[in-house]
């Protein structure tokens, strides 16, 4: 590792103020910042630690489930109110990584970060979610540009996400069984957004709908519904874990038992 400044600023206003700094980085969990700096993939000036800034808790509603981006994957996973609301998110959230890290990683970490392999980026694009940060408010389709690549511009913070209630929503992963990341993995929904079939892990752009199914399950909310549609491999990832033929085999799998887990 290499030299830089570390703030530990104690609200949200603070924190603005220390990523103006040129080259400043935002640390929520650490999960995945912590591990970049050893391998100094990235070299920010300043380290702005949000450990204190607040922005957890959940607040579900009649409609919605609103969650800090603070708020940690096993407070996700562990709310009955989201395990009432939407199963699927809190089952989503009980899959990541280890009990360690579902301790100390964030929601909002996750999304900032947008790894192509996350599995929060499926669960917000199949429910048509929003993020809130500290200057505005993001749909799902524009927040996510590509790996690695977001909406959010220099300095601004991530808040709070806000999930529409779904009729009828899962999420199912076939993940790697040392990181727990998705290989490939499938949240589907049917809700105020329609119904909405969100793949990650597979495509080499990030994570991406799933048209074809989302048409045929439009006309019928069924697994059945899904025989003979295939996905191309074309534009999916292809690496030491899968193929992306493999990749395209697992999209139709997991979405099926998706399905299933929705009812």
């Amino acid at each position: 590792m290499y030299d830089f400044s570390y703030v530990k600023p104690a609200n949200l206003a603070d924190a603005v103020k220390a990523l103006a700094a040129e080259d400043s980085k935002a640390m929520a969990g650490g999960m995945t910042l912590i591990p970049v700096l050893k391998q100094r993939l990235n070299k920010p000036s300043s380290v702005v630690d949000l450990a204190r800034v607040g922005m957890t808790g959940i607040n579900v509603s009649d409609t919605t489930v609103v969650i800090g981006a603070m708020t940690t994957h096993a407070a996700v996973a562990d709310s009955a109110d989201v395990k009432r609301a939407i199963k699927g998110l809190a089952n989503l959230a009980g899959m990541i990584g280890d009990k360690e890290v579902r301790h100390r990683g964030t929601i909002g970490g996750s999304l900032a970060n947008n790894d192509p392999a996350a599995d929060y980026p499926a669960a917000v694009l199949a429910l048509g979610g929003t993020i809130k940060t500290d200057k505005r408010t993001i749909s799902a389709e524009e927040f996510f540009q590509g790996m690695f690549a977001t909406a959010l511009r220099s300095g601004e913070l991530i808040t709070s996400v806000s999930f529409p209630i779904p009729a009828r929503a899962a999420y199912e992963k076939f993940r790697n069984p040392a990181s727990r990341y998705a290989i490939v993995g499938v949240f589907v929904a049917n809700g105020p957004a329609g119904v909405r079939v969100a793949v990650t892990g597979a495509g080499q752009g990030g994570v991406f709908r799933h048209k074809a199914f989302e048409a045929a399950l439009t006309k019928s909310w069924s697994a059945k519904s899904l025989d003979g549609i295939t996905t191309p491999a074309d534009g999916l990832n292809g690496d030491i874990h899968a193929s992306a033929e493999y990749r395209a085999h697992l999209i139709g799998v997991m979405a099926k038992r998706a399905l299933a887990a929705a009812g």
